[in-house]
């Protein structure tokens, strides 16, 4: 089967050795994803809302990219820091309404971090969004996201 890698140019993407997104056939993988920049910077920081709006826009991207696109989503896992912030909540319904996937929220014990170019820990995450499922799906509804 046909192999397609997705980056979305954050600079870890090279430096740890894994894609944003992964097509083989028609499953799509994407991985989990945090609401940094191209440049690596944190965008929305201590906002819930601001970061899962740009989560959910980055992994809209991804799955354009692989020809499929968030209308085929069926499941979606919310990894969040603080259980009590209803942000990611409020801009999942507004991304999803009209889809009605799946949704489990789980709350990561600690921060959210990934690593930058000089290997440190960069935290200031407050959620992380991961999907995977069938490309063109929407009606076969074989895909699933997790965020």
């Amino acid at each position: 089967m046909k192999r397609q890698n997705i980056s979305s140019g954050t600079p870890w993407e090279k430096t740890v050795g894994y894609s944003r997104a992964v097509r083989v056939g028609d499953q799509v993988v994407v991985s989990g994803t945090t609401a940094s920049d191209e440049n690596g910077v944190v965008q929305g920081i201590g906002d819930v809302y601001l970061q899962s709006q740009y989560i959910f826009a980055k992994i809209g991207r991804a799955l354009e990219q692989a020809g499929a696109s968030l209308r085929d989503v069926v499941r979606v896992r919310m990894f969040v820091v603080d259980i009590g912030q209803l942000g990611g909540g409020r801009a999942h319904g507004e991304v999803f309404a009209d889809i009605l996937p799946m949704i489990t929220l789980r709350f990561a014990n600690g921060a959210i971090g990934t690593i930058d170019n000089s290997r440190k820990a960069v935290y200031g995450y407050d959620q992380r969004v991961e999907v995977f499922g069938s490309a063109g799906s929407a009606s076969s509804g074989n895909w699933y996201a997790d965020a």
